[in-house]
């Protein structure tokens, strides 16, 4: 590949910097913001080799890592830009890194250790991160020396989150859900990662605990040649202490290492952000020593998982291999490893011909099927919803040949499907689908079985995004009918609940607002009983409240509930939550509505520092803030101060969003306001005509945002004298609206 290939017509590839198992990273320029980026392919750029199927495996690796990564906004986390297809080639653009990752920086020592002063400033600034993380329910999965890089500034940060998955993916378990393949580098994964059982965030605080031990002593725990011994190691061993490597290491620093690498997730430090906290007070020199905890029942006699079959792996993996000495099945995430199951096992084909008879369903095929339906829910829980349809299709499909249309697993395949079918913009079959699981489960169940009545309710739930609120009602009252009368049920439990919820929430969308407030508050008093005052469940049916006390214009009433909410949420879910923040935006917003600007103003600026804080300077939530910053601006007539945050705003939105995005669009709307407020006409008239082709072109001619568009452009238009275009405008929007 020649060095000056353009990629995606924008990113320009000038000199490699870098190759691993999946691929090579290179230093390109981005021809569209003329800066220099990290441009990640997959494998080297040409025509994939190899077997297909592993090929597609590598893929669905690369976009999950794109997705999860691209989410993530931290000082402590590489910023992902963009990412995408080209020519065959999957791309990742990150920021551009100046520095040295763990692994080189010990190779640069000798190879040897890292000065204390750095393990311990490597150690908090890591665990800061992770504390992100993990509060975004992601876990990285293969955390190592070469995953780390400490930049010339000093800065932290981990890289690669190549084989990370969203925690609350089904049972949080060690394998990549229908590949048969496990996932980490041996000489830093955990006892439960190597033993296939359910992993949590703690699983990388053990290979976080690793990576100390390693950078503290120039050497892993378990630094053995033979990937088994390291398996067996990290399993069944006490290590030794680092300090009886290193004698200078302190010994607060000796015990956060041992306790990191205890053998029980139990056993180790409560969470990333308690790490944190540990580091700081023994920097103060307020470190309250723990005492030693008991060690974990030994295995000995326990055999490694299947998965482990056929390991290579010998040296410590430093993310530094040649590409090409790489075998395709040697490759997991971007620059990790991951371990293909080698006994020749495979499922059953899903196109072989299966028994109708129930009772002669083969019981091997049942737990097939199962094990498919699992990974369907698997992959709705990641965001791959088109694949997840197809999964359950297929599986719904077997089932019904298996066991029958009417079978309460079939209808469960079914369900998900119509599940799946509402979460990607397809209502309409969605509702069909959830129809007939209805409709079967009422013959096979009973109508006010908990199962029917949850199709029922997603009926309604369909129905409401199909914009056919007055039927939609007529359901979920019926349902709540069944939910309230049912013995198994009843008006208090929690599945009633929020059904009432749901039904205050379509309410509001009738215009039947002071129903919607009434039923609400309901439901927050009898969640406030059942389940406590603080429960999430609770609070959010409390947001509701404040919500329809809005539309109701109340907005003092839906002010003082707002503070509420957000100080039960401060109490229960934490100050920094993303549910507490959320609560803090609707108190400006009901601040800014009744006439409150300067209160509003200084919330607004509290909370954008913290929405950086948590989430970094353009995530979509803290551009929201700093949004809000900007609209108090100009409430107050600070104009020239109004306009250059909308226009900061503006820019960081569309680098971080797009140009069309929604929240965009908002923003240029406020530069617009902003320059004619100023008196500048002739730029606010620009701005204008731009938000009405984006609109136009995302939404239609004949949308009302666009017609609303075309509106303040034409009045723009009279602003600056031209008198003519701007009834030609308003003639065009008045034959649109009357279509």
């Amino acid at each position: 590949m020649a060095d000056t290939r353009l990629i995606q017509g924008r990113y320009r590839l000038l000199d490699r910097i870098g190759r691993g198992g999946m691929g090579e990273v290179w230093r390109a320029h981005d021809e569209s913001l003329d800066r220099h980026v990290a441009v990640k392919c997959l494998k080297p750029l040409g025509p994939q080799q190899g077997d297909p199927g592993i090929g597609k495996v590598l893929r669905e690796r690369f976009r999950r890592e794109a997705r999860v990564a691209a989410s993530l906004q931290h000082r402590g986390i590489t910023v992902v830009h963009d990412f995408g297809e080209d020519d065959g080639v999957l791309y990742l653009v990150m920021e551009l890194l100046d520095g040295r990752n763990l692994s080189q920086l010990m190779d640069e020592n000798g190879p040897g250790p890292l000065s204390v002063p750095d393990v311990v400033d490597v150690t908090e600034q890591v665990a800061h991160a992770l504390a992100y993380t993990h509060d975004q329910s992601i876990i990285h999965r293969d955390l190592k020396p070469a995953n780390i890089m400490r930049l010339t500034d000093g800065t932290v940060k981990i890289c690669d989150f190549g084989i990370a998955r969203l925690g609350h993916d089904v049972g949080f378990t060690a394998k990549l859900t229908g590949t048969n393949i496990a996932m980490g580098t041996p000489h830093y994964m955990s006892p439960e990662q190597i033993g296939g059982e359910p992993i949590d965030y703690r699983s990388d605080l053990y290979s976080l605990g690793c990576v100390l031990y390693e950078i503290a002593t120039g050497a892993p725990p378990f630094n053995h040649g033979d990937a088994w011994a390291v398996l067996l190691g990290h399993r069944d061993t006490t290590p030794d202490p680092p300090r009886s490597h290193r004698p200078e290491l302190p010994e607060f620093l000796e015990r956060i290492v041992l306790d990191l690498l205890a053998k029980s997730p139990d056993d180790r430090p409560g969470d990333a952000r308690e790490l944190a906290q540990r580091i700081t007070a023994a920097r103060g020199g307020t470190l309250a020593h723990p005492a030693p905890r008991p060690a974990a029942p030994q295995k000995a006699n326990a055999q490694l998982p299947d998965w482990t079959r056929g390991m290579t792996t010998g040296p410590k993996a430093t993310g530094a291999v040649d590409l090409r000495a790489v075998p395709l099945d040697a490759a997991a995430g971007l620059t990790g490893e991951w371990i293909s199951r080698i006994d020749g096992r495979r499922t059953p084909d899903a196109g072989q011909p299966r028994r109708a008879e129930r009772s002669t369903a083969p019981p091997e095929l049942l737990s097939v099927l199962a094990t498919r339906h699992t990974a369907g829910l698997s992959l709705s829980r990641l965001g791959r919803w088109d694949e997840a349809v197809e999964v359950h299709r297929e599986v719904a499909a077997e089932r019904e040949q298996a066991l029958g249309a009417g079978h309460p697993d079939t209808l469960a395949s079914r369900y998900e499907v119509a599940f799946t079918l509402s979460r990607t913009g397809r209502p309409g079959e969605a509702l069909r689908e959830f129809e007939h699981v209805a409709r079967g489960r009422e013959r096979a169940l009973g109508a006010d079985h908990p199962d029917t009545l949850g199709a029922r309710q997603e009926v309604a739930y369909v129905l409401g995004q199909l914009g056919r609120h007055f039927e939609a009602h007529e359901v979920y009252s019926a349902v709540l009918a069944g939910r309230e009368r049912s013995p198994r049920l009843g008006p208090d439990h929690p599945d009633t609940l929020r059904c009432r919820h749901n039904l205050a929430y379509n309410l509001s969308r009738l215009g039947r607002l002071e129903e919607a407030h009434r039923t609400a508050g309901e439901v927050a008093d009898a969640r406030a009983r059942i389940l406590g005052p603080l429960h999430p469940d609770t609070l959010v049916t409390r947001y509701e409240v404040a919500y329809a006390l809005g539309q109701l214009g109340r907005w003092a009433e839906a002010l003082q509930t707002y503070r509420e909410v957000a100080e039960a949420r401060g109490q229960a879910l934490g100050p920094e939550h993303p549910d507490t923040l959320a609560a803090r935006y609707e108190v400006g917003i009901s601040l800014g509505r009744l006439g409150h600007s300067a209160e509003a103003l200084a919330l607004y600026r509290d909370l954008a520092a913290d929405r950086a804080r948590v989430h970094g300077p353009e995530h979509p939530e803290t551009l929201r803030a700093r949004h809000g910053i900007g609209v108090n601006l100009g409430r107050l007539g600070r104009w020239q101060e109004a306009l250059a945050e909308a226009q900061e705003v503006c820019a960081a939105r569309v680098r971080a969003l797009g140009a069309d995005h929604s929240d965009t669009l908002v923003s240029r709307r406020e530069v617009a306001v902003g320059c004619g407020w100023l008196g500048r006409w002739d730029e606010s008239l620009a701005e204008y005509h731009r938000i009405a082709d984006s609109r136009e072109r995302v939404l239609g001619t004949g949308h009302p945002e666009a017609l609303a568009a075309r509106h303040d452009e034409a009045q723009c238009l009279e602003q600056l004298g031209r008198g003519a275009e701007a009834a030609e405008l308003y003639g065009r929007i008045a034959a649109q609206r009357g279509r």
